[in-house]
Protein backbone atom coordinates (compact mmCIF):
# COMPACT_ATOMS: atom_id res chain seq x y z
CA UNK A 1 0.00 0.00 0.00
CA UNK A 2 1.52 3.41 -1.27
CA UNK A 3 2.05 6.37 1.10
CA UNK A 4 -0.15 8.34 -0.81
CA UNK A 5 -2.98 5.60 0.40
CA UNK A 6 -1.92 5.50 3.78
CA UNK A 7 -2.74 9.24 4.97
CA UNK A 8 -6.21 8.17 5.57
CA UNK A 9 -4.91 6.01 8.58
CA UNK A 10 -2.88 9.52 9.94
CA UNK A 11 -6.19 11.56 12.00
CA UNK A 12 -6.63 12.28 15.41
CA UNK A 13 -9.56 9.88 15.97
CA UNK A 14 -7.85 7.03 14.44
CA UNK A 15 -4.47 7.55 16.45
CA UNK A 16 -6.58 7.88 19.63
CA UNK A 17 -8.22 4.75 19.03
CA UNK A 18 -5.26 2.81 18.64
CA UNK A 19 -3.75 4.10 21.90
CA UNK A 20 -6.97 3.20 23.50
CA UNK A 21 -6.92 -0.07 22.11
CA UNK A 22 -3.14 -0.58 23.02
CA UNK A 23 -3.14 0.58 26.35
CA UNK A 24 -6.22 -2.07 26.91
CA UNK A 25 -4.67 -4.49 25.13
CA UNK A 26 -1.87 -3.96 27.35
CA UNK A 27 -3.26 -3.91 30.88
CA UNK A 28 -5.79 -6.79 30.15
CA UNK A 29 -2.40 -8.54 29.80
CA UNK A 30 -0.42 -7.41 33.01
CA UNK A 31 -3.86 -7.88 35.38
CA UNK A 32 -4.33 -11.49 33.47
CA UNK A 33 -0.87 -12.40 34.21
CA UNK A 34 -1.13 -10.91 37.68
CA UNK A 35 -4.13 -12.63 38.26
CA UNK A 36 -2.70 -15.75 37.47
CA UNK A 37 0.30 -15.14 39.94
CA UNK A 38 -1.72 -13.91 43.04
CA UNK A 39 -2.72 -16.45 45.86
CA UNK A 40 -6.65 -14.37 45.68
CA UNK A 41 -9.13 -14.00 43.90
CA UNK A 42 -9.94 -10.38 43.41
CA UNK A 43 -13.67 -9.57 42.29
CA UNK A 44 -12.62 -5.93 41.26
CA UNK A 45 -9.62 -7.25 39.20
CA UNK A 46 -12.11 -9.82 37.60
CA UNK A 47 -14.66 -6.65 36.96
CA UNK A 48 -11.72 -4.88 35.07
CA UNK A 49 -10.06 -8.29 33.11
CA UNK A 50 -13.26 -9.32 31.88
CA UNK A 51 -15.92 -6.19 31.49
CA UNK A 52 -14.65 -2.75 31.46
CA UNK A 53 -11.19 -3.15 30.22
CA UNK A 54 -12.51 -5.07 26.83
CA UNK A 55 -15.05 -2.70 26.45
CA UNK A 56 -12.82 0.01 25.71
CA UNK A 57 -10.54 -2.51 23.57
CA UNK A 58 -13.73 -2.89 21.69
CA UNK A 59 -14.26 1.28 21.19
CA UNK A 60 -10.37 2.06 20.64
CA UNK A 61 -10.95 -0.89 17.76
CA UNK A 62 -14.29 1.40 16.36
CA UNK A 63 -12.66 4.26 16.18
CA UNK A 64 -9.73 3.35 14.14
CA UNK A 65 -12.22 2.45 11.12
CA UNK A 66 -14.64 5.68 12.14
CA UNK A 67 -11.71 8.04 11.84
CA UNK A 68 -10.37 6.58 8.57
CA UNK A 69 -14.21 6.98 7.41
CA UNK A 70 -14.19 10.62 8.74
CA UNK A 71 -11.23 11.22 7.27
CA UNK A 72 -11.21 10.56 3.69
CA UNK A 73 -15.06 12.02 3.40
CA UNK A 74 -13.48 15.57 5.02
CA UNK A 75 -10.56 15.17 2.47
CA UNK A 76 -13.15 14.75 -0.22
CA UNK A 77 -15.31 17.84 0.39
CA UNK A 78 -11.95 19.65 1.02
CA UNK A 79 -11.39 19.59 -2.73
CA UNK A 80 -9.56 16.02 -3.02
CA UNK A 81 -11.74 13.80 -5.14
CA UNK A 82 -8.97 11.23 -5.75
CA UNK A 83 -9.28 10.55 -1.86
CA UNK A 84 -10.02 6.65 -1.81
CA UNK A 85 -9.39 3.47 0.39
CA UNK A 86 -6.50 2.44 0.56
CA UNK A 87 -5.83 -0.19 -2.54
CA UNK A 88 -3.85 -3.43 -2.13
CA UNK A 89 -2.09 -5.19 -4.86
CA UNK A 90 -1.05 -8.62 -3.90
CA UNK A 91 1.77 -8.83 -6.80
CA UNK A 92 3.68 -6.32 -4.51
CA UNK A 93 5.56 -7.80 -1.96
CA UNK A 94 4.60 -4.91 0.58
CA UNK A 95 1.05 -5.60 0.45
CA UNK A 96 1.37 -9.30 0.54
CA UNK A 97 3.22 -8.97 4.03
CA UNK A 98 0.83 -6.03 5.04
CA UNK A 99 -2.01 -8.85 4.41
CA UNK A 100 -0.37 -11.19 5.99
CA UNK A 101 0.64 -9.47 9.02
CA UNK A 102 -3.32 -8.41 9.29
CA UNK A 103 -4.77 -11.38 9.12
CA UNK A 104 -2.36 -12.96 11.92
CA UNK A 105 -3.04 -10.36 14.19
CA UNK A 106 -7.02 -11.06 13.17
CA UNK A 107 -6.87 -14.50 13.75
CA UNK A 108 -4.82 -13.85 17.25
CA UNK A 109 -7.64 -11.07 18.34
CA UNK A 110 -10.39 -13.31 17.38
CA UNK A 111 -9.02 -16.31 18.97
CA UNK A 112 -8.09 -14.23 22.17
CA UNK A 113 -11.94 -12.44 22.26
CA UNK A 114 -13.33 -16.06 22.16
CA UNK A 115 -11.23 -16.97 24.90
CA UNK A 116 -11.87 -13.85 26.65
CA UNK A 117 -15.69 -13.75 26.21
CA UNK A 118 -15.99 -17.20 27.56
CA UNK A 119 -13.90 -16.21 30.57
CA UNK A 120 -16.22 -13.28 30.75
CA UNK A 121 -19.03 -15.43 30.79
CA UNK A 122 -17.65 -17.43 33.40
CA UNK A 123 -16.92 -14.80 35.12
CA UNK A 124 -20.40 -12.87 35.27
CA UNK A 125 -21.90 -16.73 36.65
CA UNK A 126 -19.50 -17.27 39.57
CA UNK A 127 -20.18 -16.82 42.99
CA UNK A 128 -18.19 -14.20 43.46
CA UNK A 129 -19.47 -12.07 40.76
CA UNK A 130 -22.90 -12.56 42.84
CA UNK A 131 -21.99 -11.96 45.98
CA UNK A 132 -19.02 -9.35 46.13
CA UNK A 133 -19.61 -7.11 43.20
CA UNK A 134 -21.69 -4.80 45.21
CA UNK A 135 -20.46 -5.56 48.41
CA UNK A 136 -22.83 -3.59 50.32
CA UNK A 137 -26.10 -4.34 48.80
CA UNK A 138 -25.62 -7.89 48.92
CA UNK A 139 -23.63 -9.43 51.90
CA UNK A 140 -26.80 -9.86 54.04
CA UNK A 141 -27.77 -12.67 51.12
CA UNK A 142 -24.21 -14.00 50.57
CA UNK A 143 -22.94 -14.32 53.55
CA UNK A 144 -26.42 -16.05 54.78
CA UNK A 145 -25.92 -18.51 51.54
CA UNK A 146 -22.40 -19.39 52.93
CA UNK A 147 -23.80 -20.36 55.86
CA UNK A 148 -26.88 -22.55 54.34
CA UNK A 149 -27.60 -26.29 53.21
CA UNK A 150 -27.18 -25.07 49.29
CA UNK A 151 -23.35 -22.83 49.87
CA UNK A 152 -21.90 -25.96 47.23
CA UNK A 153 -24.66 -24.64 44.94
CA UNK A 154 -23.51 -22.25 42.35
CA UNK A 155 -26.03 -18.97 42.82
CA UNK A 156 -26.91 -19.13 39.16
CA UNK A 157 -28.29 -23.04 39.96
CA UNK A 158 -30.99 -21.49 41.45
CA UNK A 159 -31.63 -18.02 40.09
CA UNK A 160 -30.97 -18.35 36.55
CA UNK A 161 -30.66 -22.21 35.50
CA UNK A 162 -29.77 -23.76 32.02
CA UNK A 163 -30.18 -22.34 29.07
CA UNK A 164 -29.18 -18.72 27.52
CA UNK A 165 -32.38 -17.23 27.31
CA UNK A 166 -32.60 -17.13 31.12
CA UNK A 167 -28.86 -16.14 31.20
CA UNK A 168 -29.53 -12.87 28.65
CA UNK A 169 -33.12 -12.21 31.05
CA UNK A 170 -30.78 -11.97 33.97
CA UNK A 171 -28.14 -9.76 32.76
CA UNK A 172 -30.85 -7.87 31.47
CA UNK A 173 -32.18 -7.55 34.84
CA UNK A 174 -28.43 -6.61 36.09
CA UNK A 175 -28.37 -3.61 33.85
CA UNK A 176 -30.93 -2.12 36.00
CA UNK A 177 -29.09 -3.23 39.45
CA UNK A 178 -26.11 -1.65 38.26
CA UNK A 179 -27.71 1.52 38.02
CA UNK A 180 -29.52 1.39 41.44
CA UNK A 181 -26.71 0.63 43.04
CA UNK A 182 -24.70 3.62 41.05
CA UNK A 183 -27.17 6.12 41.96
CA UNK A 184 -28.24 4.75 45.53
CA UNK A 185 -31.96 3.50 44.37
CA UNK A 186 -32.29 0.24 45.34
CA UNK A 187 -34.39 -0.41 48.33
CA UNK A 188 -33.03 -1.33 52.19
CA UNK A 189 -33.83 -4.19 52.94
CA UNK A 190 -34.11 -5.68 49.24
CA UNK A 191 -37.66 -6.38 48.57
CA UNK A 192 -38.77 -9.79 48.83
CA UNK A 193 -39.98 -12.36 47.21
CA UNK A 194 -38.25 -11.20 44.06
CA UNK A 195 -41.24 -11.53 41.35
CA UNK A 196 -39.16 -12.45 38.76
CA UNK A 197 -37.74 -15.79 39.54
CA UNK A 198 -37.54 -18.51 37.36
CA UNK A 199 -40.16 -21.12 38.00
CA UNK A 200 -38.85 -23.50 40.51
CA UNK A 201 -39.81 -26.40 38.50
CA UNK A 202 -37.36 -25.26 36.05
CA UNK A 203 -34.40 -24.73 38.88
CA UNK A 204 -35.08 -26.69 42.23
CA UNK A 205 -36.13 -29.49 40.64
CA UNK A 206 -33.50 -30.17 38.88
CA UNK A 207 -32.56 -31.53 42.70
CA UNK A 208 -35.64 -31.72 43.84
CA UNK A 209 -38.77 -33.72 42.18
CA UNK A 210 -41.85 -34.12 43.49
CA UNK A 211 -42.16 -37.74 42.51
CA UNK A 212 -39.78 -38.59 45.45
CA UNK A 213 -40.78 -40.26 48.45
CA UNK A 214 -39.66 -38.05 51.73
CA UNK A 215 -39.73 -40.75 54.30
CA UNK A 216 -40.94 -39.03 58.11
CA UNK A 217 -38.23 -36.90 60.05
CA UNK A 218 -36.91 -36.81 63.38
CA UNK A 219 -36.46 -33.34 64.00
CA UNK A 220 -34.81 -32.46 67.90
CA UNK A 221 -34.86 -28.48 68.87
CA UNK A 222 -32.60 -27.65 72.35
CA UNK A 223 -33.53 -24.00 73.29
CA UNK A 224 -32.15 -22.35 76.75
CA UNK A 225 -34.65 -20.36 78.96
CA UNK A 226 -33.11 -17.23 80.57
CA UNK A 227 -32.66 -18.14 83.90
CA UNK A 228 -29.22 -18.44 85.84
CA UNK A 229 -28.70 -21.93 85.00
CA UNK A 230 -29.73 -21.51 80.64
CA UNK A 231 -31.54 -24.17 81.75
CA UNK A 232 -31.50 -26.41 78.44
CA UNK A 233 -35.20 -27.32 77.16
CA UNK A 234 -35.59 -30.30 74.87
CA UNK A 235 -38.09 -31.08 71.87
CA UNK A 236 -38.26 -33.76 69.85
CA UNK A 237 -40.87 -34.02 66.92
CA UNK A 238 -41.47 -36.40 64.56
CA UNK A 239 -42.19 -34.66 61.03
CA UNK A 240 -44.60 -36.03 58.49
CA UNK A 241 -42.85 -34.59 55.51
CA UNK A 242 -44.66 -37.66 53.79
CA UNK A 243 -46.97 -40.47 54.25
CA UNK A 244 -46.17 -43.63 56.97
CA UNK A 245 -46.24 -46.09 54.07
CA UNK A 246 -43.92 -45.42 51.21
CA UNK A 247 -47.05 -46.72 48.66
CA UNK A 248 -48.91 -43.66 50.22
CA UNK A 249 -46.49 -41.56 48.13
CA UNK A 250 -47.73 -37.90 48.49
CA UNK A 251 -51.28 -38.50 49.73
CA UNK A 252 -50.36 -37.50 53.06
CA UNK A 253 -48.09 -35.40 55.14
CA UNK A 254 -46.86 -31.94 54.69
CA UNK A 255 -45.22 -32.97 51.07
CA UNK A 256 -49.15 -33.16 49.95
CA UNK A 257 -48.68 -29.67 49.21
CA UNK A 258 -47.34 -31.14 45.85
CA UNK A 259 -49.99 -33.98 44.70
CA UNK A 260 -49.45 -34.30 41.16
CA UNK A 261 -53.28 -35.20 41.63
CA UNK A 262 -54.18 -31.63 43.39
CA UNK A 263 -53.73 -27.74 42.57
CA UNK A 264 -53.48 -25.14 45.07
CA UNK A 265 -53.85 -21.51 44.12
CA UNK A 266 -53.77 -18.53 46.16
CA UNK A 267 -53.79 -14.64 47.04
CA UNK A 268 -52.11 -12.67 49.06
CA UNK A 269 -52.53 -8.41 49.30
CA UNK A 270 -49.37 -7.71 50.47
CA UNK A 271 -45.93 -8.11 48.60
CA UNK A 272 -44.66 -10.19 51.18
CA UNK A 273 -47.61 -13.03 50.59
CA UNK A 274 -47.56 -12.95 54.43
CA UNK A 275 -51.36 -12.53 54.43
CA UNK A 276 -53.46 -15.16 52.66
CA UNK A 277 -57.02 -14.77 52.25
CA UNK A 278 -58.13 -16.68 49.75
CA UNK A 279 -57.11 -20.06 49.08
CA UNK A 280 -58.61 -22.46 45.73
CA UNK A 281 -57.95 -25.99 46.20
CA UNK A 282 -58.82 -27.75 42.75
CA UNK A 283 -59.16 -32.16 42.44
CA UNK A 284 -57.15 -32.68 39.32
CA UNK A 285 -58.97 -36.29 38.94
CA UNK A 286 -62.67 -35.13 40.12
CA UNK A 287 -62.57 -31.37 39.10
CA UNK A 288 -64.09 -30.35 42.49
CA UNK A 289 -63.29 -27.25 43.10
CA UNK A 290 -63.26 -25.66 47.19
CA UNK A 291 -62.68 -21.88 47.89
CA UNK A 292 -61.49 -20.87 51.31
CA UNK A 293 -61.30 -17.36 52.59
CA UNK A 294 -60.08 -15.65 55.60
CA UNK A 295 -63.37 -14.91 57.59
CA UNK A 296 -61.72 -13.15 60.28
CA UNK A 297 -59.87 -10.61 58.35
CA UNK A 298 -62.35 -10.66 55.13
CA UNK A 299 -61.05 -8.89 52.40
CA UNK A 300 -63.43 -6.92 50.02
CA UNK A 301 -64.34 -8.84 46.95
CA UNK A 302 -63.39 -6.64 44.37
CA UNK A 303 -59.85 -6.14 46.16
CA UNK A 304 -59.88 -9.80 45.96
CA UNK A 305 -60.57 -10.60 42.56
CA UNK A 306 -57.90 -8.07 41.94
CA UNK A 307 -55.12 -10.15 43.27
CA UNK A 308 -52.61 -11.92 41.75
CA UNK A 309 -54.07 -15.77 41.94
CA UNK A 310 -50.48 -17.66 42.12
CA UNK A 311 -50.00 -21.76 42.41
CA UNK A 312 -48.16 -22.41 45.62
CA UNK A 313 -44.66 -23.89 44.97
CA UNK A 314 -41.87 -25.14 46.97
CA UNK A 315 -40.85 -21.43 47.37
CA UNK A 316 -43.95 -20.78 49.09
CA UNK A 317 -43.06 -22.63 52.27
CA UNK A 318 -39.42 -22.86 51.65
CA UNK A 319 -38.98 -19.19 51.07
CA UNK A 320 -35.65 -18.78 52.81
CA UNK A 321 -33.58 -22.18 51.59
CA UNK A 322 -30.61 -20.52 50.82
CA UNK A 323 -30.36 -17.37 52.69
CA UNK A 324 -31.84 -18.01 56.23
CA UNK A 325 -31.27 -15.00 58.77
CA UNK A 326 -31.65 -16.17 62.06
CA UNK A 327 -32.94 -14.74 64.90
CA UNK A 328 -31.66 -13.55 67.99
CA UNK A 329 -33.00 -16.16 70.10
CA UNK A 330 -32.33 -18.82 67.48
CA UNK A 331 -28.84 -18.16 67.07
CA UNK A 332 -27.71 -17.61 70.68
CA UNK A 333 -29.58 -21.02 70.88
CA UNK A 334 -27.24 -22.55 68.40
CA UNK A 335 -24.13 -21.25 69.99
CA UNK A 336 -24.79 -22.82 73.16
CA UNK A 337 -25.62 -26.16 71.22
CA UNK A 338 -21.89 -25.82 69.31
CA UNK A 339 -20.34 -24.90 72.09
CA UNK A 340 -19.22 -21.63 71.34
CA UNK A 341 -20.80 -19.86 74.38
CA UNK A 342 -20.65 -21.87 77.75
CA UNK A 343 -23.94 -22.73 79.23
CA UNK A 344 -22.58 -22.76 82.51
CA UNK A 345 -22.17 -19.05 82.48
CA UNK A 346 -24.91 -17.82 84.57
CA UNK A 347 -27.63 -15.55 83.42
CA UNK A 348 -25.94 -15.31 80.12
CA UNK A 349 -28.49 -15.97 77.79
CA UNK A 350 -30.48 -13.18 79.55
CA UNK A 351 -27.85 -10.87 79.11
CA UNK A 352 -27.23 -12.11 75.33
CA UNK A 353 -31.19 -11.14 74.85
CA UNK A 354 -31.16 -7.72 76.54
CA UNK A 355 -27.94 -6.57 74.70
CA UNK A 356 -29.62 -7.71 71.11
CA UNK A 357 -33.27 -6.65 71.59
CA UNK A 358 -32.25 -3.15 70.71
CA UNK A 359 -31.88 -2.18 66.97
CA UNK A 360 -28.74 -1.01 65.61
CA UNK A 361 -27.16 2.37 63.48
CA UNK A 362 -24.64 0.29 61.97
CA UNK A 363 -22.35 -3.03 62.80
CA UNK A 364 -19.41 -0.81 64.68
CA UNK A 365 -21.87 0.40 66.67
CA UNK A 366 -23.72 -3.40 67.53
CA UNK A 367 -20.33 -4.50 68.56
CA UNK A 368 -20.32 -2.07 70.98
CA UNK A 369 -23.39 -2.14 72.69
CA UNK A 370 -23.43 -5.82 72.90
CA UNK A 371 -20.37 -5.73 74.92
CA UNK A 372 -20.94 -2.36 76.81
CA UNK A 373 -25.01 -3.79 77.36
CA UNK A 374 -23.43 -7.41 78.59
CA UNK A 375 -21.11 -5.92 80.87
CA UNK A 376 -23.73 -3.56 82.38
CA UNK A 377 -25.76 -5.92 83.06
CA UNK A 378 -23.42 -7.94 84.98
CA UNK A 379 -22.32 -5.58 87.13
CA UNK A 380 -25.78 -3.69 87.39
CA UNK A 381 -27.35 -7.03 89.07
CA UNK A 382 -24.45 -10.14 89.44
CA UNK A 383 -21.25 -8.06 89.98
CA UNK A 384 -19.92 -11.53 91.86
CA UNK A 385 -20.36 -13.28 88.32
CA UNK A 386 -18.52 -10.67 87.08
CA UNK A 387 -15.96 -10.71 89.43
CA UNK A 388 -15.11 -14.20 88.91
CA UNK A 389 -15.97 -14.76 85.63
CA UNK A 390 -15.35 -12.04 83.75
CA UNK A 391 -12.70 -13.18 81.16
CA UNK A 392 -15.12 -15.69 80.48
CA UNK A 393 -18.06 -13.07 79.81
CA UNK A 394 -16.08 -11.13 77.52
CA UNK A 395 -14.85 -14.49 75.63
CA UNK A 396 -18.76 -15.57 75.24
CA UNK A 397 -19.24 -11.50 74.21
CA UNK A 398 -16.69 -12.25 71.12
CA UNK A 399 -18.79 -15.26 70.51
CA UNK A 400 -21.89 -13.43 70.16
CA UNK A 401 -20.83 -10.09 67.90
CA UNK A 402 -19.55 -12.87 65.58
CA UNK A 403 -22.68 -14.91 65.63
CA UNK A 404 -24.42 -10.91 65.13
CA UNK A 405 -22.31 -10.31 62.20
CA UNK A 406 -23.34 -13.47 59.93
CA UNK A 407 -27.27 -13.08 60.61
CA UNK A 408 -28.18 -9.14 61.45
CA UNK A 409 -26.52 -6.80 58.61
CA UNK A 410 -28.08 -3.28 60.22
CA UNK A 411 -26.63 -0.92 56.95
CA UNK A 412 -29.28 -3.11 54.45
CA UNK A 413 -31.75 -3.51 57.43
CA UNK A 414 -31.84 -7.30 57.06
CA UNK A 415 -32.56 -9.58 59.30
CA UNK A 416 -34.57 -12.33 60.79
CA UNK A 417 -37.47 -9.93 61.38
CA UNK A 418 -37.46 -8.43 57.48
CA UNK A 419 -37.27 -11.91 55.65
CA UNK A 420 -39.48 -14.65 57.81
CA UNK A 421 -39.02 -18.08 57.49
CA UNK A 422 -42.05 -19.72 55.84
CA UNK A 423 -40.94 -23.06 57.46
CA UNK A 424 -42.69 -23.79 60.85
CA UNK A 425 -44.66 -20.93 62.77
CA UNK A 426 -42.50 -20.24 65.33
CA UNK A 427 -41.59 -16.58 65.02
CA UNK A 428 -44.07 -15.59 62.15
CA UNK A 429 -47.39 -16.81 60.54
CA UNK A 430 -45.38 -19.74 58.24
CA UNK A 431 -47.76 -22.38 57.96
CA UNK A 432 -50.52 -20.16 59.91
CA UNK A 433 -50.65 -18.10 57.35
CA UNK A 434 -53.32 -20.75 55.50
CA UNK A 435 -53.60 -23.30 58.59
CA UNK A 436 -55.33 -20.91 60.78
CA UNK A 437 -58.67 -22.36 61.14
CA UNK A 438 -60.07 -19.21 59.92
CA UNK A 439 -59.39 -20.01 56.25
CA UNK A 440 -63.42 -21.42 55.59
CA UNK A 441 -65.32 -22.63 52.21
CA UNK A 442 -68.88 -21.75 52.25
CA UNK A 443 -69.92 -25.00 53.57
CA UNK A 444 -67.58 -24.50 57.13
CA UNK A 445 -64.74 -26.51 55.87
CA UNK A 446 -61.56 -25.00 57.26
CA UNK A 447 -58.14 -25.46 56.93
CA UNK A 448 -56.84 -26.95 59.70
CA UNK A 449 -54.56 -25.80 61.81
CA UNK A 450 -54.38 -29.18 64.07
CA UNK A 451 -50.43 -29.57 64.68
CA UNK A 452 -50.61 -33.22 64.33
CA UNK A 453 -51.49 -32.99 60.53
CA UNK A 454 -47.58 -32.04 60.23
CA UNK A 455 -45.67 -33.29 63.32
CA UNK A 456 -46.16 -35.24 67.10
CA UNK A 457 -44.15 -34.92 70.07
CA UNK A 458 -42.44 -37.81 71.38
CA UNK A 459 -39.99 -35.91 73.62
CA UNK A 460 -39.52 -32.97 75.73
CA UNK A 461 -38.42 -31.05 79.03
CA UNK A 462 -35.27 -29.94 80.26
CA UNK A 463 -32.14 -32.60 80.36
CA UNK A 464 -32.38 -34.76 83.22
CA UNK A 465 -35.85 -35.21 83.22
CA UNK A 466 -37.28 -35.60 79.60
CA UNK A 467 -40.67 -36.98 79.22
CA UNK A 468 -40.90 -39.54 76.14
CA UNK A 469 -43.79 -40.75 74.06
CA UNK A 470 -44.75 -44.74 74.00
CA UNK A 471 -44.46 -46.18 70.36
CA UNK A 472 -47.17 -45.01 68.05
CA UNK A 473 -48.17 -42.49 70.65
CA UNK A 474 -47.25 -38.58 71.51
CA UNK A 475 -47.15 -35.95 73.92
CA UNK A 476 -49.40 -33.06 74.13
CA UNK A 477 -46.79 -29.79 74.28
CA UNK A 478 -45.70 -28.52 77.72
CA UNK A 479 -44.60 -24.63 76.95
CA UNK A 480 -41.24 -24.34 78.64
CA UNK A 481 -42.02 -21.48 80.29
CA UNK A 482 -45.65 -20.68 82.33
CA UNK A 483 -47.94 -18.77 79.94
CA UNK A 484 -50.98 -20.61 81.09
CA UNK A 485 -53.06 -22.14 77.72
CA UNK A 486 -52.47 -18.87 75.63
CA UNK A 487 -50.25 -21.54 73.08
CA UNK A 488 -53.97 -23.52 72.13
CA UNK A 489 -55.77 -20.28 71.08
CA UNK A 490 -52.70 -17.47 69.96
CA UNK A 491 -50.26 -17.81 67.29
CA UNK A 492 -46.59 -18.55 68.40
CA UNK A 493 -45.12 -15.53 66.50
CA UNK A 494 -47.37 -13.15 68.69
CA UNK A 495 -44.54 -13.77 71.72
CA UNK A 496 -41.31 -15.00 69.51
CA UNK A 497 -41.84 -12.21 67.17
CA UNK A 498 -40.88 -9.78 69.96
CA UNK A 499 -37.74 -11.46 71.26
CA UNK A 500 -35.90 -10.00 67.90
Amino acid sequence: MSDKNNRAFYNWLSLTGFIITANSLLLILVLYLYSVIASQSNTNLGLYIYIILPVFLVLGLLLIPLGIIINIRKRKAAGHPNEYWPLVDLNKRQDWATVVKIFLITSIFLVATAMGSYRAYQYTESNEFCGKLCHQVEEPEYITYQHSSHARVSCVGCHVGKGSDWYVKSKLSGLYQVYSVLFNKYPRPILTPIHNMRPVSETCEGCHWPEKFYSRKLHVQRSYLSDSANTEWNISLLMKIGPEFNSKENSEGIHWHINKNFKIEYASDTRNRERIPWVKLTNLKTGEVKIYKDEENPTDEKILASLEKRTMNCMDCHNRASHLFKSAPDYIDNAFVTGLLPKNLPFFKEAAMEALKMPFKDKDAAMHTISETVLKYYKDKHPEVLKSDELRINIAIAAVQEEYKINDFPAMKADAGQYPNHIGHLESEGCFRCHSDRHKTAKGETISKNCEICHTIIAQGPTGNIAYANINSMLQFVHPTEIREKWKTELCSQCHRELY
